[in-house]
């Protein structure tokens, strides 16, 4: 299974956004929160409690 690319959270089958960047990277988001945070806004996730990967 996939993790999310920002938070780390395991997603399910048939669930999740699989986004392909130009260089060949694959990343993977369980909701638009992670995926507007990472490509949009450029944050880190070490900076937010709810994305630590503990």
């Amino acid at each position: 299974m996939p993790k999310c690319s920002f938070c780390n959270k395991e997603l399910e089958r048939g669930t999740g956004v699989l986004y392909a960047q130009k260089d060949g990277r694959i990343l993977y988001f369980d909701r638009m929160r992670c995926e507007k945070n990472m490509l949009k806004l450029g944050r880190k996730p070490s900076s937010f409690k709810w994305a630590s990967n503990k």
